[in-house]
């Protein structure tokens, strides 16, 4: 073997020693982050202003984590532009498990809904595990001559486009599922958007709208359930019984098959985090979710707390694009940029 071979086999011997100890160095580092973390607090970021439902349960979760884990889980909310504000900041953290982000259905429905987003939530992020679940309910006014969903789609396909819809803002969660419930059924009705929960109440109680799409904490003070109520619940939109509202018969109890809507939440970390902090977070989840004080304090608001795998979890956002994607070009609702 000449001088110059020998030199070149020489060379590439210690590259290839130079790569094993590099990986080795990064699996041990990787090992040692996990193995004692969290060792400093963790902040969560949430995609909406403080005080909100989404928010106040994220906050119950971080104090449950905080006691769990024994280090604390501080809310950073970051609300606007559809949580994207939120996902770039989380996207451009560090993949060491200290930075949560809250995604859900939201995300889901942005991943539609604009043309193009900084990032990507299927690949910039890793599941964690679910947390907070929301059924939309579907309500009328008291006194109104349409008491059940039968008569509501009744009216409405015996007068095309005479009724209407009430929702928040087009794109929401409660504008999609009205589309969706309009072509489920196969009515013709005008939806109405408001620009907040209490404009499209008073609307609804007015008589100027004949139903709406909301979430029970928007509505919660006018559901009193007795002859002092405002407003009735028809139906809630999940595949069961809300445990806050369990007289109410779900959509799909009130004939309207395979029609289903769960707003939700859970947490992700930046898609290069190392396994084992993403399992000692989804462990720590597991733990807390089931307290008893966590899923009343919940219930109060209209939420129900469960746990899931982190397959589980993007499975269910892969579903989610894919509905609320179609969702979104039936209903000819333009792409923002």
């Amino acid at each position: 073997m000449h001088a110059s071979e020998r030199m070149a086999a020489k060379l590439s011997a210690i590259a290839t020693m130079a790569v094993v100890l590099a990986a080795a160095i990064g699996i041990t580092a990787a090992a040692q982050t996990a193995g004692d973390y969290p060792n400093h607090p963790v902040v969560l970021i949430v995609p909406y202003g403080a005080g909100g439902v989404a928010d106040v349960g994220m906050r119950i979760l971080g104090e449950k984590l905080s006691n769990r884990l024994k280090q604390q889980f501080v809310i950073e909310n970051r609300p606007g532009a559809g949580g994207i504000v939120a996902a770039q900041a989380a996207a451009s953290a560090a993949p060491d498990g200290y930075t949560l982000l809250m995604v859900g259905n939201n995300n889901a429905i942005a991943a539609s809904l604009f043309n193009k987003l900084p990032y990507n939530v299927l690949t910039d992020f890793a599941s964690v595990s679910t947390a907070s679940f929301f059924d939309l309910l579907i309500l009328t006014r008291a006194g109104s001559p349409q008491r059940s969903l039968d008569d509501f789609i009744a009216v409405a396909k015996a007068h095309p486009g005479e009724l209407n819809i009430g929702t928040i803002t087009p794109g929401s969660t409660q504008n999609l599922a009205a589309q969706l419930f309009v072509s489920t059924v196969g009515i013709k009705a005008t939806i109405v958007t408001f620009r907040t929960s209490a404009d499209m109440a008073n609307a609804l109680m007015r008589g100027d709208i004949d139903l709406e799409f909301e979430f029970y904490a928007a509505v919660q003070g006018l559901l009193t359930g007795d002859k002092s109520s405002t407003l009735v619940a028809l139906a809630s939109t999940g595949t069961k019984r809300t445990a806050y509202l369990p007289n109410v018969p779900t959509a799909i109890e009130s004939g309207i098959n395979g029609y289903e809507v769960t707003s939700w939440n859970g947490l992700s970390v930046s898609a290069k985090t190392p396994p084992a902090i993403i399992a000692t977070l989804n462990t720590a989840m597991k733990d807390v979710i089931p307290d008893p004080d966590i899923q009343n304090r919940a219930k109060e608001m209209g939420m129900e707390m469960h746990w899931s795998t982190p397959a589980d979890m993007t499975a269910r956002m892969q579903a989610d694009i894919a509905k609320w994607g179609g969702v979104i070009a039936a209903a000819g609702i333009p792409k923002n940029d």
